[in-house]
């Protein structure tokens, strides 16, 4: 797929940036920027959503003196980008090079269609279908000092009661509440952040709650487990239900699978440049891997790009790409519902 955009030509004359910030329904404030390409009357946008916020502050870019401008193909301006440090100082996670790599060349790919006058569908001979959506929550924020109840769900449904769902288990869910959570049959994926190693959402593997959510929501999809010597045996004859999100960033990372995987989340942002992304999706189509689309509480016009990306790839999976709306601190009626109508462009990203 990558041979088919590659040599695209590209034109560059000016790169700037905007930052955008908005709360969220995990309890902090998401910061990203969104990256714009202009060239031959035409335009081209990305989003950089590295995590951490002072990154996205506009003298951080300034600093950079970052010069984009020039002639190139689609492939020479993403071997360009990977050659560059993207950041004033070290990041705070290494995976946050990916994240801005992305989001420079997210721009770059939209700019470059834009200018050859097609689509990415048009460009690949693909459709872009309706996409089904979950909504990824937390029942408490990760500020809060407070239990977590399954009200957020409950208020969630009674807005939309069609709506499925994405949750993080934490171990300091009571038995009632997951009792009260799979009552509801909604729960189509449990996040068990088991892979987030150093981050505010890191969750120690803790084999009862396992145990209880496995025995408890038996068709929901299992994400991220940490396999230890304790919690890999309750997975046994479960395999086919494991998804992976965090360690993927590549082909390299499926391989490197304990086993291999029936899903993978994937997120854009982790593989960095549009070859990788489109390498791995071709990996996965090849093995028969299921894969739905992840999102990282974008602001801007990434969010519109994963969509499109899981109307192209994988329309009916339970794709973590549910419009911004969602990720609001509390619910909020008028959304629109799944599935979800794919972005309409008729040129670019």
């Amino acid at each position: 797929m990558y041979d088919a955009l590659a040599d695209l030509p590209l034109t560059i004359e000016e790169f700037t940036t905007e930052r955008r910030e908005r709360d969220t329904s995990s309890g902090f404030a998401r910061a990203t920027t969104v990256l714009t390409l202009r060239g031959d009357d035409a335009v081209g946008r990305g989003e950089d959503v590295t995590y951490t916020a002072e990154e996205h502050d506009p003298e951080c870019w300034e600093t950079l003196e970052l010069s984009l401008a020039g002639e190139y193909t689609l492939d020479s301006f993403s071997e360009f980008v990977g050659g560059l440090d993207l950041f004033p100082d070290p990041p705070e996670r290494e995976v946050f090079r990916n994240y801005r790599r992305w989001g420079v060349e997210s721009a770059a790919l939209d700019l470059a269609l834009s200018q050859a006058e097609t689509t990415l569908a048009d460009a690949l001979g693909r459709n872009v279908d309706p996409v089904r959506f979950v909504v990824s929550t937390r029942l408490s924020d990760m500020e809060s000092e407070q239990s977590p109840t399954a009200d957020r769900v409950h208020h969630w449904l009674d807005v939309d009661p069609e709506l499925q769902f994405k949750l993080d288990p934490t171990p300091d869910w009571p038995e009632p509440i997951i009792d009260d959570l799979a009552a509801t049959g909604t729960v189509v994926t449990l996040d068990f952040k088991g892979h987030y190693e150093g981050t505010e959402v890191e969750t120690p593997p803790d084999p009862a709650l396992y145990g209880r959510l496995l025995e408890t929501m038996p068709e929901a999809i299992i994400e991220d487990p940490a396999l230890t010597e304790e919690t890999r045996p309750l997975f046994e004859g479960h395999e086919d239900r494991v998804s992976w999100d965090a360690p993927i960033h590549g082909i390299g990372d499926i391989e490197a699978l304990p086993f291999e995987p029936d899903w993978l989340n994937i997120k854009p942002s982790r593989f960095g440049s549009v070859e990788s992304l489109l390498a791995t999706m071709e990996y996965c189509e090849e093995r028969g891997i299921e894969t739905y689309g992840g999102g990282q509480f974008e602001l801007d016009v990434g969010r519109r790009h994963i969509q499109l990306l899981a109307g192209i790839f994988s329309p009916d999976a339970p794709n973590d790409v549910a419009p911004s709306g969602y990720n609001a601190p509390e619910p909020q009626s008028g959304l629109p519902s799944s599935p979800l109508d794919p972005p309409t462009v008729d040129r670019g990203f």
